[in-house]
């Protein structure tokens, strides 16, 4: 009499059990004999992670200082100025892309893909200096 899957599939499992429930279930291919395997047995621990969180400013990110009036008509076409400053840095070759833009009561803050050079930030100071929302006078540089 064949053992049922139940019997076949212990705890402490071995190869010639494996090749049991094989034998016990003919039309399961050998992918599926090991899912269930594996879900009898248990997943093993997941490794342990190192979650990381910085409470200041990273090397991705530009803050770019201006006044209360420059930020909300900067951030009113934020859209644009995006796709403007990532297909700026696009035109240099650089591998350097503006994932968002964050505004605070300082100024905005540009988030970047990878840590940005210095010809990265010029591209990104000459185009917000340059854009015709905001007075270039009251902007610092980043």
């Amino acid at each position: 009499m064949p053992k049922l899957y139940a019997q076949a599939s212990k705890q402490n499992i071995s190869t010639s059990e494996v090749i049991k429930i094989k034998e016990a279930f003919l039309s399961i291919d050998a992918k599926k004999i090991n899912q269930i395997n594996n879900i009898v047995k248990g997943n093993p621990k997941p490794k342990p992670r190192i979650q990381i969180t910085t409470k200041g400013p990273s090397r991705k990110q530009v803050i770019i200082l201006m006044g209360n009036d420059n930020i909300s008509n900067f951030m009113r076409n934020f859209l644009v100025h995006v796709s403007n400053i990532n297909r700026s840095l696009r035109n240099t070759k650089s591998e350097v892309l503006m994932d968002f833009i964050h505004s605070d009561f300082l100024g905005i803050m540009i988030v970047t893909n990878k840590v940005s050079l210095q010809s990265d930030l010029l591209i990104i100071e000459n185009y917000v200096k340059s854009s015709n929302d905001i007075n270039a006078l009251q902007v610092k540089v980043p």
